[in-house]
């Protein structure tokens, strides 16, 4: 299988890229980047894009399966609108190109209450990329929507990481859907639904990510 891996730099997609390497059904692992990443392996493929202006002719959109871990914050982002074009642009153009040039499978790293009606913006545009991807055909269409993502970030961000404090310390005492999402557990849902992928538009939810 060819993948294509959108957001290998992030807290999931670091976890997601190695797991893909390693998978030996795997002949080729596209994951286009800002910036060059850092280390380089044999079935590695590292195009440096401008996520605002993608090479919609490039050779290498024609994949098997595509997965998005492309994500940011409203507080990194600056704006709801840059963070709408992260969160639902980017990810939406590339499924585009790539459902285009014959992938039949997409993957996505959602969020947990993702909906188009929520009043909530963060899960209102997660909701709303959700119901976008459903409408581009994918024969297996996978929507993980992890909760509070438990992994250890180099970016600080305080008030999540005290929230992730308290939910650590509380886990025994939460059901299963409340509690931290295992950035490993997210990474092995994604890469799983990836080379075993199921016909229609599956979810996984937070209570298996836990």
């Amino acid at each position: 299988m060819k993948i294509l891996h959108v957001g290998a730099t992030g807290l999931v997609g670091q976890q997601v890229l190695p797991r893909l390497l390693e998978a030996p059904g795997v002949s080729q692992v596209i994951a286009p980047t800002r910036r060059l990443l850092e280390f380089q392996h044999p079935r590695l493929l590292n195009p440096v894009v401008d996520f605002d202006v993608l090479p919609e002719e490039e050779a290498w959109w024609a994949v098997d399966a595509v997965i998005c871990t492309l994500g940011t914050t409203l507080a990194d982002a600056g704006s709801q609108a840059a963070f709408r074009r992260v969160d639902h642009d980017y990810p939406l153009h590339v499924a585009q190109l790539a459902r285009a040039r014959g992938a039949r499978t997409y993957v996505l790293n959602s969020a947990m209450g993702a909906s188009a009606r929520s009043s909530i913006f963060y899960n209102r545009v997660k909701g709303e990329l959700e119901d976008a991807l459903a409408a581009l055909g994918y024969p297996s269409l996978v929507l993980v929507r992890p909760g509070l993502i438990d992994g250890e970030r180099t970016q600080s961000r305080p008030g999540e990481a005290r929230m992730l404090a308290v939910s650590r310390w509380m886990r025994p005492m939460l059901p299963r859907k409340w509690r931290p999402s295992r950035v490993g557990h997210i990474a092995d849902a994604l890469v799983g639904a990836a080379l075993a992928p199921l016909p229609g538009i599956s979810v996984v939810e937070a209570d298996r990510l836990a």
